[in-house]
């Protein structure tokens, strides 16, 4: 078996060889490497492990393939991240990554690779070979970026991450559709006032705080005397289970509420205690749950989601031909949209707002409501304009005049 320039043939297959430096004794150790179809692709091999033995970056070759790298990578993100987004983690890999890319060797994967990935499943990633939406692409890309990027800063099975390097699919910033107006709103909230879930949605407008959130909340959470909510965890239920955790920022807050939100608060126990009574041994919660079931469990998620577009069908099925009065389609999340719109539009600061719906950071309200920012931006010289006095001309030329000669007068 003869190695010329570290090249050599083992039966059917071609290896090399190449000298890699340990980090922690300093000392240089040769690697073999087999399992090349030819010579060309032996030498190609080498000289690319040679560069990056030199440039210290060298990983040893591993038969590892995307598939069984995804999941041991969501397994041990399993305790870092929540239930939620485990499971759409899952999801996306499950159904977009590993049929296309799955089978590949880890360290075999190119930008290339994952670039005809994202613009397949542009194409005929979805239901019926119909493309997927680039947003959902773009969370492919999130997640297969972060994969990578610990393949290479924990697990050491790459020298670089291929997906930084790919050409992912543009996603045009989209306008935020239209929101409802505080009129109707107040014709929203005047439908809903008949449900007895009807302070979930007034809170979820006042206070801007997500659904989870809002179905987590107990009793004790309320301060009516302040007056002040406390929110400190979310509510979720994934795979049939009602999965509690903290928030999506992993903090905590606390959000003023105004009077008007204190008396519903105030009817909405009084009902829940009349409930109880009602209900006596059939009940099954506490005095605990703020937004609980007529006979005291917690809220189903998806209940008030699909609440709110029954309530909006059936106040415009009431309308007729009224065609000024029917309320526009709209999702619960919109009214957390409302909430921070109407503050950020009435002059509220941004940290304010961020602290309110729970963004760990104002960026991230800048960014989301960029439109409104833009706007007031708009305003920003008009309201400069009117806060000083108007030009009056001749009154300001003498002034000038009269200081001029006085300059003159005095040599000055």
């Amino acid at each position: 078996m003869a190695v010329r320039d570290g090249i050599v043939k083992r039966g059917k297959t071609w290896s090399y060889v190449v000298r890699v430096k340990d980090p922690e004794t300093g000392l240089s150790k040769p690697r073999w490497v087999g399992g090349f179809a030819s010579e060309a692709d032996a030498k190609a091999a080498r000289d690319q492990a040679r560069v990056t033995a030199r440039s210290g970056q060298y990983v040893n070759r591993s038969p590892v393939t995307v598939s069984s790298y995804l999941d041991q990578w969501i397994e041990a993100h399993a305790v870092q991240v929540k239930p939620k987004t485990l499971q759409d983690y899952r999801h996306l890999i499950d159904r977009h990554v590993k049929p296309r890319i799955g089978g590949m060797r880890l360290q075999a994967v190119r930008p290339a690779q994952i670039t005809k990935l994202y613009r397949d499943l542009l194409t005929e990633g979805g239901r019926s070979c119909a493309g997927l939406s680039p947003r959902t692409v773009e969370y492919v890309h999130a997640v297969l970026r972060k994969a990578f990027r610990d393949a290479v800063l924990i697990d050491q099975l790459l020298p670089s991450n291929p997906v930084e390097r790919a050409k992912r699919p543009r996603n045009p910033a989209r306008e935020r559709g239209e929101i409802w107006t505080a009129g109707q709103l107040r014709v929203f909230l005047d439908v809903a006032r008949r449900h007895r879930l009807f302070a979930f949605f007034h809170l979820a407008a006042y206070t801007g705080a997500r659904r989870g959130e809002l179905l987590n909340l107990r009793w004790r959470d309320v301060d009516l005397a302040r007056p002040e909510i406390r929110i400190s965890g979310s509510a979720a239920v994934i795979g049939g289970t009602r999965i509690e955790g903290t928030t999506k920022s992993g903090r905590s807050r606390t959000v003023s509420i105004d009077a008007g939100t204190v008396q519903v608060l105030k009817e909405h126990h009084a009902r829940q205690a009349a409930e109880l009574l009602a209900a006596g041994p059939e009940w099954i919660g506490g005095d605990e749950y703020v937004f609980s079931t007529g006979w005291g469990g917690p809220v189903h998620p998806d209940t008030v989601s699909s609440l709110i577009g029954d309530l909006i069908r059936a106040h415009n099925a009431t309308m007729g031909d009224c065609a000024g009065e029917l309320l526009p389609h709209a999702r619960l999340h919109d009214l957390r949209h409302i909430h921070a719109t109407t503050l950020l539009l009435a002059g509220v600061p941004v940290h304010v707002v961020a602290a309110r719906l729970g963004h760990a950071d104002p960026s991230v309200t800048l960014r989301v409501y960029a439109h409104v920012i833009r706007d007031q931006v708009a305003a920003a010289a008009d309201i400069f304009a009117r806060s000083i006095p108007a030009d009056d001309g001749p009154a300001v030329s003498k002034s000038v005049s009269k200081n001029a000669a006085t300059e003159e007068r005095d040599g000055r």
